[in-house]
């Protein structure tokens, strides 16, 4: 095998360990939030530094569950605030006041789509 193939295969392993940590570290500091609210923030720091050092996307899954601006752990009702604005998901930091904006056209479609769909079948 070349050399640039044990790169890019090393490469991948390393990515590939990467997300996995991410995911247990998120997972761990929803488990540990309503005891140790700090704990959990500094495991969402940890995490985006990984995501950061193996040059990786954060999974759509924990995207919006971290702030932007403080990188503390989002849970809505306690350290969050989420609202619906004309289509949009507004959620607000309560630590730091930060508000994040994110459209939720995706989920329009679907719903559209599946309203098509029923009405050509019945």
């Amino acid at each position: 095998m070349s050399r640039r193939f044990m790169r890019q295969k090393g490469q991948r392993e390393r990515k590939r360990i990467a997300g996995e940590r991410i995911e247990v570290l998120f997972t761990l500091a929803e488990r540990i939030f309503p005891y140790e609210p700090e704990l959990a923030d500094r495991y969402v720091e940890i995490a985006l530094a990984v995501q950061r050092k193996a040059k990786i996307r954060m999974p759509r899954k924990w995207k919006h569950r971290y702030c932007k601006k403080c990188r503390s752990l989002l849970v809505p009702g306690v350290t969050a605030r989420v609202r619906l604005r004309d289509g949009h998901v507004v959620t607000r930091c309560l630590i730091c006041g930060h508000t994040m904006r994110h459209p939720y056209i995706r989920e329009q479609k679907e719903r559209r789509k599946k309203r098509t769909v029923k009405k050509t079948y019945f």
